[in-house]
């Protein structure tokens, strides 16, 4: 039942995530002082940067698939999911303690639209690999 659903929920997952990591970065550009052991070179216009550069990703993986390439497509999607999943990286340079509960909200809730979006790139991938007849 899910391979049924996959193609239809993955535009819902990509916008879900897309808006979380929205949420997620205008935090961390607004609040970047306030983020424990962050680079000191970041900046404010940087983060912006990082989140136009990462959905851009996203975007043309969405494009693609819709086109027709879908292994392309898939490739990109899965890349932007991972980008989404880097998000753990504020756990690598401080622990969960050292964030407040808005900062571990966003982080968190991002990672998990981003892992939703993998699963589901990763299924509609398992299903082109069983189907090669198909390939773009």
């Amino acid at each position: 039942m899910l391979s049924r659903l996959t193609p239809k929920l993955l535009p819902v997952l990509l916008i879900v995530y897309m808006t979380v990591s929205l949420i997620h970065f205008v935090h961390n550009a607004e609040f970047l002082a306030e983020y424990p052991n962050l680079p000191t070179a970041w900046t404010r216009s940087g983060v912006y940067l990082a989140w136009i550069a990462m959905t851009v990703v996203g975007l043309t993986g969405w494009t693609l698939l819709s086109l027709g390439y879908r292994l392309f497509g898939l490739l990109l999607l899965a890349v932007y999911a991972a980008l989404g999943l880097d998000s753990l990286g504020h756990y690598v340079v401080a622990p969960f303690s050292a964030h407040t509960e808005i900062m571990n909200s966003t982080i968190l809730l991002e990672v998990t639209a981003a892992a939703l979006v993998l699963l589901a790139v990763l299924q509609q991938f398992k299903q082109q690999v069983q189907a090669p007849d198909d390939i773009s």
